[in-house]
């Protein structure tokens, strides 16, 4: 007979009846701290408004050898450093303090009504992607303060780190064309091969414009795919995640690169946040830019299926060992796995991790190269809509093994 439990997860989530895996809970923070060049630096700060504890709240993360990036966007005032990173040296710190990336002065914010002294500066960020190439890839909304007095300091930019050196190669700044009225530009992933460093391309969703912006490093170019699997789903804008509830419109939000075809081309997965279904379009189509405003490629954009009930999803990365897609579950305090050789159904998709205490909102997720999935958790909706305890964890970034994730699930196959 199958424990209560299982039953009740089967009700309630549509998930397949599998053991849960164990999470090490790597880092936890009830508020971030930062590594300030002194104490008297930190002290000026916060005596000037410019660190406000409670207002950092760390959004996205992704890895690379001994640096655990971690973004946080200035939603309010008072946000230290946008983009920094936490050491893994052992012995890891679990409250370790932030470092800033690539350092202090290029995420320090200029006065309101003032512009960036150069090119190497960082705004707000919300996520980052490591690339085969050593090269870190930031999108800068270029917005602070967002959910207060809202300053445009600049304009939408992805900025590209050499992080054998820590210097900037590239700062881009998006075209007037590949923006919207409503844009807002969360998520980047980077589309590249190790040995052809050059031929890169960035895919970055707007979330609020509906809409894929393609940049080519090579061309140094960028342009705008549409498409109506890009919008919300009206139906399934409502949330309620840690005890509270609200509607959201956000539209295609989480990209997931799949493995090469015979052609050596991706299966670019895709979902808006406010849905239930995932999607996907082959990445020939994205890197041509003349298909871009083409009518005749409305159906090389695929549905895959459904996911289940409660199943919206900010984040998704897949495994291409296991051949396997995660996804964040943010109305399930949890992450689910799907694995394509299966069509998609809620009966194909596991949930792998859940925790309604340590993974309230499941922010954003990654794999590094020892095949590590990295979950950050940060109480988003408390955050925007009510207020954190400063007294309990809120922040948490946890991590499993791949294998063991899937161990027992549809998933491995």
């Amino acid at each position: 007979m199958l424990p209560v439990k299982c039953f009740v997860l089967v009700a309630f989530f549509g998930c397949q009846v599998a053991a849960l895996a164990n999470l090490e809970e790597v880092f936890a923070w009830k508020e971030l701290t930062f590594s300030w060049p002194n104490e008297d630096a930190k002290n000026v700060a916060l005596k000037n408004g410019d660190y406000v504890p409670k207002n950092n709240l760390p959004l996205g993360l992704d890895r690379w050898r001994n640096k655990l990036f971690v973004t946080i966007p200035r939603w309010k005032s008072g946000v230290a450093a946008s983009l920094g990173y936490v050491s893994l040296d052992e012995p890891i710190n679990q409250t370790a303090p932030i470092i800033p990336y690539p350092d202090w002065k290029a995420n320090s914010l200029p006065k309101k009504g003032e512009k960036p002294e150069s090119e190497n500066h960082i705004v707000s960020v919300f996520r980052v992607f490591v690339d085969a190439c050593d090269r870190l890839w930031v999108m800068d909304t270029g917005l602070a303060d967002i959910l207060g007095e809202p300053n445009v300091v600049s304009s939408p930019a992805i900025a590209i780190y050499d992080l054998n050196t820590d210097t900037l190669i590239r700062r881009y700044t998006l075209k007037d064309d590949d923006l919207k009225q409503d844009s807002f530009f969360a998520n980047i992933i980077v589309d590249v091969d190790k040995d052809k460093c050059d031929d890169a391309f960035a895919y970055i969703p707007d979330l609020g414009g509906y809409g894929l912006v393609v940049y080519s490093f090579k061309a140094n170019e960028s342009w705008r795919f549409k498409h109506n699997f890009f919008h919300f789903d009206p139906l399934h804008g409502d949330f309620n995640v840690g005890g509270v509830n609200f509607q959201w419109t956000d539209g295609i939000f989480g990209l997931a690169l799949g493995p090469k075809d015979l052609s050596g081309f991706r299966t670019v997965y895709f979902h808006p946040l406010a849905s239930l279904n995932e999607f996907s379009v082959n990445s020939a189509i994205l890197r041509n830019r003349s298909l871009a405003n083409d009518p005749h490629i409305y159906n090389d954009f695929k549905l895959e299926g459904f996911k289940g009930d409660k199943s919206q999803t900010s984040a998704s990365v897949f495994d291409e060992k296991s051949n396997t897609l995660f996804l964040t579950q943010l109305n399930k305090d949890g992450v689910a796995c799907w694995n394509p050789k299966k069509p998609l159904t809620p009966q194909s998709v596991s949930l792998v991790v859940r925790d309604p205490q340590s993974l309230i909102f499941t922010n954003d997720i990654k794999i590094d190269n020892e095949r590590n999935l990295w979950i950050l958790s940060d109480k988003m909706p408390q955050f925007i809509y009510q207020e954190l305890n400063g007294n309990e964890v809120n922040y948490r970034i946890q991590r499993v093994k791949v294998d063991d994730a899937i161990l027992g699930t549809n998933c491995a196959i």
